[in-house]
């Protein structure tokens, strides 16, 4: 009960904020999220409904990464978990296990124009971010895959990978989550 509240009020606030950027002409940007121990720029564009973690439906012989399905306001979305997915990507180290961060995390559902039914989980939300949150930005880690945009770092130091969920949800191996 209180992360539905929780969750509402923080939708609550980021209406509030989008709507004050449109009438004082503040371009915002980014959905800031942080998932696995690492910082993502999501494009608002790009960005669908967020809704609090309640679990997915398992679906056997699919990609680790791939956590299941999931009724989200009656409409059937599968479940990738963001953090293993990008891990599988790089083939990098493990990340921590989901039983260690599904009580707090939430799912960002993919903007319908992208055609795909498809949610992210993150452990964390971090608000919205404009270009002017942040001190510099980088190109695109060499070899990195397609969906990496740039690497933004803010005032305290913090580097901010940016995914384009576009790139990210054409890509073979996103839409091949057979084992």
């Amino acid at each position: 009960m209180a992360n539905r509240e929780a969750l509402r009020e923080l939708q609550s606030r980021l209406a509030s904020r989008l709507q004050a950027a449109r009438t004082e002409g503040v371009r915002l940007s980014w959905l800031a999220i942080e998932t696995g121990g690492r910082k993502y720029l999501l494009p608002l564009h790009q960005s669908g409904e967020i809704f609090s973690w309640e679990g997915a439906q398992g679906v056997p012989y699919t990609q680790a990464w791939f956590l299941g399905v999931s009724n989200l306001r009656g409409g059937l979305f599968g479940v990738v978990d963001l953090a293993r997915y990008i891990a599988a990507s790089l083939a990098a180290e493990s990340v921590p296990a989901l039983e260690q961060t599904q009580a707090d995390s939430y799912l960002i559902a993919l903007n319908a124009a992208l055609e795909v039914n498809c949610a992210l989980l993150a452990d964390r939300l971090e608000g919205l971010r404009s270009v002017d949150s942040f001190a510099s930005a980088a190109l695109p880690l060499a070899g990195g895959p397609a969906y990496f945009g740039n690497v933004y770092t803010d005032a305290n130091g913090e580097h901010w990978q940016e995914i384009n969920l576009e790139s990210l949800s054409q890509q073979p191996s996103f839409l091949s989550i057979s084992a």
